[in-house]
Protein backbone atom coordinates (compact mmCIF):
# COMPACT_ATOMS: atom_id res chain seq x y z
CA UNK A 1 0.00 0.00 0.00
CA UNK A 2 2.72 2.45 1.02
CA UNK A 3 4.84 1.35 -1.94
CA UNK A 4 2.01 2.10 -4.36
CA UNK A 5 1.46 5.50 -2.77
CA UNK A 6 5.17 6.29 -2.99
CA UNK A 7 5.29 5.21 -6.63
CA UNK A 8 2.26 7.39 -7.42
CA UNK A 9 3.82 10.45 -5.82
CA UNK A 10 7.15 9.89 -7.53
CA UNK A 11 5.45 9.47 -10.91
CA UNK A 12 2.90 12.29 -10.70
CA UNK A 13 4.23 14.88 -8.27
CA UNK A 14 7.99 14.73 -8.66
CA UNK A 15 7.98 16.14 -12.22
CA UNK A 16 5.81 19.06 -11.04
CA UNK A 17 8.07 19.71 -8.05
CA UNK A 18 11.15 19.59 -10.25
CA UNK A 19 9.65 22.19 -12.59
CA UNK A 20 8.89 24.43 -9.61
CA UNK A 21 12.43 24.17 -8.26
CA UNK A 22 14.10 24.88 -11.61
CA UNK A 23 11.65 27.37 -13.14
CA UNK A 24 13.71 30.42 -14.03
CA UNK A 25 11.49 33.13 -12.56
CA UNK A 26 10.59 31.29 -9.35
CA UNK A 27 14.25 30.43 -8.80
CA UNK A 28 15.21 34.10 -9.24
CA UNK A 29 12.50 35.17 -6.78
CA UNK A 30 13.76 32.65 -4.23
CA UNK A 31 17.37 33.78 -4.63
CA UNK A 32 16.34 37.44 -4.38
CA UNK A 33 14.71 36.97 -0.97
CA UNK A 34 17.69 35.00 0.29
CA UNK A 35 20.04 37.72 -0.97
CA UNK A 36 18.36 40.55 0.98
CA UNK A 37 18.51 38.69 4.31
CA UNK A 38 21.26 40.93 5.79
CA UNK A 39 19.02 43.96 5.23
CA UNK A 40 15.91 42.33 6.69
CA UNK A 41 18.03 41.08 9.62
CA UNK A 42 19.11 44.65 10.37
CA UNK A 43 15.48 45.74 10.20
CA UNK A 44 14.50 42.91 12.51
CA UNK A 45 17.08 43.92 15.10
CA UNK A 46 15.83 47.52 15.02
CA UNK A 47 12.24 46.27 15.37
CA UNK A 48 13.20 44.28 18.47
CA UNK A 49 15.02 47.27 19.97
CA UNK A 50 11.99 49.47 19.27
CA UNK A 51 9.63 47.05 21.03
CA UNK A 52 10.64 47.73 24.64
CA UNK A 53 8.69 45.23 26.80
CA UNK A 54 7.87 47.75 29.52
CA UNK A 55 4.30 47.23 30.75
CA UNK A 56 2.46 50.17 32.24
CA UNK A 57 3.31 50.63 35.89
CA UNK A 58 6.57 48.66 35.81
CA UNK A 59 9.33 49.68 38.20
CA UNK A 60 12.08 47.66 36.53
CA UNK A 61 14.95 50.09 35.95
CA UNK A 62 16.32 48.29 32.87
CA UNK A 63 12.96 48.17 31.13
CA UNK A 64 12.27 51.82 31.96
CA UNK A 65 15.68 52.82 30.59
CA UNK A 66 15.04 50.76 27.45
CA UNK A 67 11.63 52.38 26.95
CA UNK A 68 13.15 55.81 27.53
CA UNK A 69 15.86 55.18 24.93
CA UNK A 70 13.24 54.13 22.38
CA UNK A 71 11.12 57.18 23.12
CA UNK A 72 14.06 59.58 22.78
CA UNK A 73 15.30 57.99 19.57
CA UNK A 74 12.01 57.03 17.98
CA UNK A 75 12.61 58.97 14.75
CA UNK A 76 16.08 57.48 14.28
CA UNK A 77 14.90 53.91 14.89
CA UNK A 78 11.84 54.38 12.67
CA UNK A 79 13.94 55.76 9.82
CA UNK A 80 16.47 52.90 10.01
CA UNK A 81 13.60 50.43 9.93
CA UNK A 82 11.96 52.29 7.04
CA UNK A 83 15.16 52.08 4.98
CA UNK A 84 15.84 48.42 5.80
CA UNK A 85 12.76 46.25 6.24
CA UNK A 86 10.49 49.13 5.27
CA UNK A 87 12.13 49.35 1.84
CA UNK A 88 12.12 45.62 1.21
CA UNK A 89 10.40 45.89 -2.18
CA UNK A 90 13.10 48.22 -3.44
CA UNK A 91 15.82 45.69 -2.62
CA UNK A 92 13.75 42.82 -4.05
CA UNK A 93 13.56 44.79 -7.32
CA UNK A 94 17.36 45.08 -7.48
CA UNK A 95 18.09 41.47 -6.49
CA UNK A 96 15.39 39.86 -8.63
CA UNK A 97 16.38 41.85 -11.71
CA UNK A 98 20.03 40.91 -11.18
CA UNK A 99 19.41 37.18 -10.77
CA UNK A 100 16.95 36.98 -13.66
CA UNK A 101 19.23 38.95 -16.01
CA UNK A 102 22.16 36.71 -15.08
CA UNK A 103 20.06 33.61 -15.81
CA UNK A 104 19.75 34.93 -19.38
CA UNK A 105 23.49 35.76 -19.41
CA UNK A 106 22.74 39.47 -19.80
CA UNK A 107 24.85 42.27 -18.41
CA UNK A 108 22.68 43.05 -15.38
CA UNK A 109 23.62 46.66 -14.64
CA UNK A 110 21.31 48.43 -17.09
CA UNK A 111 18.30 46.14 -16.39
CA UNK A 112 18.78 46.89 -12.67
CA UNK A 113 18.80 50.64 -13.32
CA UNK A 114 15.75 50.39 -15.57
CA UNK A 115 13.88 48.29 -13.00
CA UNK A 116 14.71 50.80 -10.27
CA UNK A 117 13.49 53.63 -12.47
CA UNK A 118 10.27 51.76 -13.24
CA UNK A 119 9.71 50.79 -9.62
CA UNK A 120 10.17 54.32 -8.29
CA UNK A 121 8.03 55.81 -11.06
CA UNK A 122 5.11 53.47 -10.41
CA UNK A 123 5.40 52.87 -6.66
CA UNK A 124 6.39 56.23 -5.15
CA UNK A 125 3.69 58.93 -5.15
CA UNK A 126 4.78 62.58 -5.47
CA UNK A 127 3.13 64.96 -3.02
CA UNK A 128 5.05 68.18 -3.52
CA UNK A 129 7.82 68.78 -6.05
CA UNK A 130 9.35 72.22 -5.59
CA UNK A 131 12.77 73.78 -6.02
CA UNK A 132 13.25 74.13 -2.26
CA UNK A 133 12.25 70.57 -1.43
CA UNK A 134 10.47 67.45 -2.59
CA UNK A 135 7.94 65.39 -0.63
CA UNK A 136 6.89 61.89 -1.67
CA UNK A 137 4.80 59.08 -0.23
CA UNK A 138 6.90 55.89 0.19
CA UNK A 139 4.65 53.61 2.23
CA UNK A 140 4.55 51.05 -0.60
CA UNK A 141 8.28 50.43 -0.54
CA UNK A 142 7.71 47.84 2.19
CA UNK A 143 6.10 44.42 1.89
CA UNK A 144 2.96 45.87 0.33
CA UNK A 145 4.98 46.64 -2.80
CA UNK A 146 6.50 43.19 -3.26
CA UNK A 147 4.10 42.06 -5.98
CA UNK A 148 4.71 45.29 -7.88
CA UNK A 149 8.47 44.80 -7.46
CA UNK A 150 8.26 41.27 -8.87
CA UNK A 151 6.11 42.45 -11.78
CA UNK A 152 8.40 45.37 -12.67
CA UNK A 153 11.57 43.28 -12.40
CA UNK A 154 10.34 40.42 -14.57
CA UNK A 155 8.74 42.75 -17.12
CA UNK A 156 11.94 44.82 -17.39
CA UNK A 157 14.23 41.85 -17.92
CA UNK A 158 11.94 40.06 -20.37
CA UNK A 159 11.24 43.13 -22.53
CA UNK A 160 14.87 44.21 -22.42
CA UNK A 161 16.01 40.71 -23.42
CA UNK A 162 13.57 40.49 -26.32
CA UNK A 163 14.50 43.93 -27.66
CA UNK A 164 18.21 43.19 -27.42
CA UNK A 165 17.80 39.83 -29.15
CA UNK A 166 15.85 41.51 -31.97
CA UNK A 167 18.43 44.33 -32.16
CA UNK A 168 15.56 46.77 -31.67
CA UNK A 169 16.72 50.33 -32.48
CA UNK A 170 20.36 49.27 -32.48
CA UNK A 171 22.61 52.07 -33.63
CA UNK A 172 25.40 50.84 -35.89
CA UNK A 173 28.74 52.31 -34.85
CA UNK A 174 32.15 52.03 -36.52
CA UNK A 175 34.35 49.11 -35.51
CA UNK A 176 36.79 51.55 -33.97
CA UNK A 177 34.28 52.42 -31.22
CA UNK A 178 35.03 50.56 -27.92
CA UNK A 179 32.72 47.62 -27.14
CA UNK A 180 31.52 49.19 -23.88
CA UNK A 181 30.36 52.32 -25.70
CA UNK A 182 28.80 50.28 -28.48
CA UNK A 183 26.83 48.24 -25.94
CA UNK A 184 25.57 51.43 -24.30
CA UNK A 185 24.19 52.69 -27.59
CA UNK A 186 22.70 49.25 -28.31
CA UNK A 187 20.75 49.53 -25.07
CA UNK A 188 19.62 53.08 -25.70
CA UNK A 189 16.34 52.35 -27.50
CA UNK A 190 15.27 49.46 -25.22
CA UNK A 191 15.93 51.73 -22.23
CA UNK A 192 13.87 54.57 -23.67
CA UNK A 193 10.99 52.22 -24.48
CA UNK A 194 10.91 50.80 -20.94
CA UNK A 195 11.09 54.22 -19.28
CA UNK A 196 8.31 55.43 -21.58
CA UNK A 197 6.20 52.41 -20.62
CA UNK A 198 6.67 53.03 -16.91
CA UNK A 199 5.96 56.73 -17.40
CA UNK A 200 2.64 55.83 -19.00
CA UNK A 201 1.85 53.54 -16.04
CA UNK A 202 2.73 56.37 -13.65
CA UNK A 203 0.38 58.76 -15.49
CA UNK A 204 -2.46 56.24 -15.42
CA UNK A 205 -2.19 55.53 -11.70
CA UNK A 206 -1.46 59.17 -10.85
CA UNK A 207 -4.73 60.17 -12.50
CA UNK A 208 -6.42 57.43 -10.48
CA UNK A 209 -4.88 59.04 -7.36
CA UNK A 210 -2.98 55.89 -6.48
CA UNK A 211 0.17 53.92 -7.35
CA UNK A 212 0.73 50.52 -8.96
CA UNK A 213 1.16 48.66 -5.64
CA UNK A 214 -1.67 50.70 -4.11
CA UNK A 215 -4.00 49.56 -6.88
CA UNK A 216 -2.76 45.96 -6.74
CA UNK A 217 -3.03 45.86 -2.96
CA UNK A 218 -6.61 47.12 -3.10
CA UNK A 219 -7.67 44.67 -5.80
CA UNK A 220 -5.92 41.68 -4.23
CA UNK A 221 -6.90 42.37 -0.62
CA UNK A 222 -9.24 39.32 -0.56
CA UNK A 223 -6.39 37.12 -1.85
CA UNK A 224 -4.05 38.37 0.89
CA UNK A 225 -6.74 37.58 3.43
CA UNK A 226 -7.04 34.02 2.11
CA UNK A 227 -3.25 33.58 2.08
CA UNK A 228 -3.15 34.59 5.74
CA UNK A 229 -5.92 32.19 6.74
CA UNK A 230 -5.46 29.02 8.76
CA UNK A 231 -6.58 26.62 5.97
CA UNK A 232 -4.10 28.07 3.47
CA UNK A 233 -1.18 28.12 5.92
CA UNK A 234 -1.82 24.61 7.24
CA UNK A 235 -2.33 23.10 3.78
CA UNK A 236 0.80 24.75 2.39
CA UNK A 237 2.81 23.52 5.38
CA UNK A 238 1.64 19.96 4.74
CA UNK A 239 2.46 20.25 1.02
CA UNK A 240 5.97 21.55 1.69
CA UNK A 241 6.66 18.69 4.13
CA UNK A 242 5.23 16.15 1.69
CA UNK A 243 7.55 17.23 -1.10
CA UNK A 244 10.56 17.36 1.26
CA UNK A 245 9.85 13.76 2.24
CA UNK A 246 10.33 12.83 -1.41
CA UNK A 247 13.54 14.84 -1.69
CA UNK A 248 12.29 18.20 -2.97
CA UNK A 249 13.82 20.93 -0.80
CA UNK A 250 11.43 23.52 0.64
CA UNK A 251 13.38 26.17 -1.27
CA UNK A 252 11.45 25.01 -4.34
CA UNK A 253 8.37 26.71 -2.89
CA UNK A 254 10.10 29.91 -1.83
CA UNK A 255 9.24 31.62 -5.08
CA UNK A 256 5.57 31.24 -4.17
CA UNK A 257 5.57 31.50 -0.38
CA UNK A 258 8.39 33.97 0.25
CA UNK A 259 6.49 37.01 -1.12
CA UNK A 260 3.51 36.15 1.09
CA UNK A 261 5.60 35.56 4.23
CA UNK A 262 7.88 38.56 3.72
CA UNK A 263 4.96 40.83 2.90
CA UNK A 264 3.26 39.81 6.15
CA UNK A 265 6.47 40.43 8.10
CA UNK A 266 6.99 43.88 6.61
CA UNK A 267 3.38 44.92 7.20
CA UNK A 268 3.50 43.75 10.81
CA UNK A 269 6.82 45.51 11.43
CA UNK A 270 5.42 48.79 10.11
CA UNK A 271 2.25 48.42 12.19
CA UNK A 272 4.27 47.62 15.32
CA UNK A 273 6.45 50.72 14.91
CA UNK A 274 3.37 52.86 14.34
CA UNK A 275 1.69 51.46 17.45
CA UNK A 276 -1.14 49.89 15.46
CA UNK A 277 -2.59 46.38 15.65
CA UNK A 278 -0.57 43.91 13.55
CA UNK A 279 -2.81 42.41 10.84
CA UNK A 280 -0.86 39.34 9.65
CA UNK A 281 -0.17 35.95 11.21
CA UNK A 282 1.66 34.14 8.41
CA UNK A 283 5.12 35.69 8.33
CA UNK A 284 8.64 34.40 7.81
CA UNK A 285 9.40 34.19 11.58
CA UNK A 286 6.07 32.42 12.14
CA UNK A 287 7.13 29.80 9.61
CA UNK A 288 10.72 29.42 10.85
CA UNK A 289 10.25 29.60 14.61
CA UNK A 290 6.83 28.01 15.12
CA UNK A 291 6.10 25.69 12.18
CA UNK A 292 9.39 23.98 11.30
CA UNK A 293 11.14 23.76 14.67
CA UNK A 294 14.58 22.39 13.93
CA UNK A 295 14.09 22.68 10.17
CA UNK A 296 11.65 20.95 7.85
CA UNK A 297 10.11 17.93 9.50
CA UNK A 298 10.45 19.69 12.87
CA UNK A 299 13.36 17.37 13.65
CA UNK A 300 14.71 19.06 16.80
CA UNK A 301 12.56 16.85 19.01
CA UNK A 302 13.61 13.76 17.05
CA UNK A 303 17.28 14.72 17.35
CA UNK A 304 16.91 14.86 21.15
CA UNK A 305 15.25 11.43 21.16
CA UNK A 306 17.93 9.96 18.89
CA UNK A 307 20.64 10.88 21.39
CA UNK A 308 19.06 8.40 23.82
CA UNK A 309 18.48 5.65 21.24
CA UNK A 310 19.67 2.10 21.91
CA UNK A 311 20.76 1.85 18.28
CA UNK A 312 24.37 2.92 17.76
CA UNK A 313 23.55 4.25 14.30
CA UNK A 314 20.62 6.37 15.46
CA UNK A 315 22.47 7.60 18.55
CA UNK A 316 25.39 8.72 16.37
CA UNK A 317 23.06 10.52 13.96
CA UNK A 318 21.36 12.21 16.90
CA UNK A 319 24.60 13.46 18.40
CA UNK A 320 25.84 14.72 15.04
CA UNK A 321 22.54 16.32 14.08
CA UNK A 322 21.42 17.80 17.41
CA UNK A 323 23.33 21.07 17.22
CA UNK A 324 22.46 21.71 13.55
CA UNK A 325 18.79 20.99 14.34
CA UNK A 326 18.95 23.42 17.26
CA UNK A 327 19.93 26.03 14.67
CA UNK A 328 17.16 24.95 12.26
CA UNK A 329 19.32 22.85 9.96
CA UNK A 330 17.51 19.57 9.44
CA UNK A 331 19.56 17.91 6.67
CA UNK A 332 21.89 15.84 8.95
CA UNK A 333 18.84 14.22 10.56
CA UNK A 334 16.82 13.91 7.34
CA UNK A 335 19.63 12.16 5.47
CA UNK A 336 21.23 10.44 8.45
CA UNK A 337 18.29 8.50 9.92
CA UNK A 338 17.13 8.65 7.08
CA UNK A 339 13.72 10.31 7.12
CA UNK A 340 13.45 11.01 3.42
CA UNK A 341 11.66 8.22 1.53
CA UNK A 342 11.49 6.20 4.75
CA UNK A 343 7.91 4.84 5.04
CA UNK A 344 8.25 4.50 8.82
CA UNK A 345 8.59 8.26 9.25
CA UNK A 346 6.16 9.38 6.55
CA UNK A 347 3.37 10.28 8.99
CA UNK A 348 5.39 12.08 11.71
CA UNK A 349 7.52 13.94 9.17
CA UNK A 350 4.44 15.61 7.70
CA UNK A 351 2.27 15.69 10.83
CA UNK A 352 4.66 17.44 13.24
CA UNK A 353 5.18 20.66 11.28
CA UNK A 354 1.57 20.75 10.12
CA UNK A 355 0.30 20.36 13.68
CA UNK A 356 2.80 22.95 14.93
CA UNK A 357 1.46 25.36 12.34
CA UNK A 358 -2.16 24.69 13.28
CA UNK A 359 -1.59 25.13 17.03
CA UNK A 360 0.61 28.22 16.64
CA UNK A 361 -1.87 29.84 14.25
CA UNK A 362 -4.74 29.07 16.64
CA UNK A 363 -2.85 30.50 19.62
CA UNK A 364 -1.96 33.62 17.64
CA UNK A 365 -5.48 34.21 16.33
CA UNK A 366 -6.91 33.78 19.84
CA UNK A 367 -4.44 36.32 21.21
CA UNK A 368 -2.72 33.78 23.46
CA UNK A 369 0.62 34.75 21.94
CA UNK A 370 1.58 37.91 20.09
CA UNK A 371 2.05 38.16 16.34
CA UNK A 372 5.55 38.16 14.90
CA UNK A 373 7.06 41.38 13.58
CA UNK A 374 10.85 40.77 13.50
CA UNK A 375 12.99 38.23 11.69
CA UNK A 376 16.41 37.78 13.29
CA UNK A 377 17.88 34.87 11.34
CA UNK A 378 16.86 31.57 9.80
CA UNK A 379 19.43 29.92 12.05
CA UNK A 380 18.22 31.55 15.26
CA UNK A 381 17.06 28.70 17.56
CA UNK A 382 13.27 28.66 17.72
CA UNK A 383 13.14 28.97 21.48
CA UNK A 384 14.89 32.34 21.21
CA UNK A 385 13.49 33.39 17.85
CA UNK A 386 9.89 32.88 18.96
CA UNK A 387 10.38 35.31 21.85
CA UNK A 388 12.44 37.89 19.97
CA UNK A 389 10.12 37.93 16.95
CA UNK A 390 7.06 38.58 19.13
CA UNK A 391 8.57 39.96 22.36
CA UNK A 392 6.10 37.66 24.12
CA UNK A 393 7.44 35.17 26.68
CA UNK A 394 4.39 32.98 26.09
CA UNK A 395 5.64 32.36 22.55
CA UNK A 396 8.79 30.76 23.98
CA UNK A 397 6.66 28.56 26.24
CA UNK A 398 4.54 27.54 23.25
CA UNK A 399 7.62 26.49 21.25
CA UNK A 400 8.87 24.36 24.14
CA UNK A 401 5.43 22.72 24.34
CA UNK A 402 5.47 22.10 20.58
CA UNK A 403 8.91 20.47 20.82
CA UNK A 404 7.54 18.11 23.47
CA UNK A 405 4.51 17.38 21.27
CA UNK A 406 6.76 16.68 18.28
CA UNK A 407 8.75 14.26 20.42
CA UNK A 408 5.57 12.43 21.46
CA UNK A 409 4.57 12.08 17.80
CA UNK A 410 7.98 10.88 16.64
CA UNK A 411 8.59 8.48 19.54
CA UNK A 412 6.51 5.41 18.50
CA UNK A 413 7.79 5.59 14.92
CA UNK A 414 11.35 5.96 16.16
CA UNK A 415 10.95 2.80 18.26
CA UNK A 416 9.89 0.88 15.14
CA UNK A 417 12.98 2.07 13.26
CA UNK A 418 15.14 1.40 16.29
CA UNK A 419 13.88 -2.18 16.58
CA UNK A 420 14.75 -2.91 12.95
CA UNK A 421 18.25 -1.45 13.31
CA UNK A 422 18.93 -3.25 16.58
CA UNK A 423 18.22 -6.59 14.92
CA UNK A 424 20.72 -5.76 12.19
CA UNK A 425 23.33 -4.49 14.67
CA UNK A 426 23.02 -7.62 16.84
CA UNK A 427 23.66 -9.84 13.82
CA UNK A 428 26.88 -8.00 12.93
Amino acid sequence: MMGNFTAFLEEKLMPIATKFSTQRHLKAIRDAFICIMPITLAGGIVSVISAAPAPEGTTNGFLLAWAGFVSNNNMILSWINAITMGAMSLYVTIALTSFLAKSYKLDNLLPILLSLCGFVLTCVAPIKLAFDGKTTEISYLDGKGILAAIFISILTVELYRIMREKNFGRIKLPDSVPDSLSETFASLCPGIVLIALYSVLFIIFFNMKTTLPGWVYTKLAPAFTVADSMPFVVIMTAIVQLFWFFGVHDAAFSGILAPIRESGLSVNAAAKLAGHAMPRTFTTPFWVYFCIIGGCGSVLALAILLCKSKSKQLKTVGRVGLIPAFFNISEPIIFGVPLMLNPIFFIPFILTSTLNCFIAYLCTSLGIIGKSFAMLSWNMPSVFGAFLSTMDIKALILVVALIVLDGVIYYPFLKVQEKELLEVEEEE
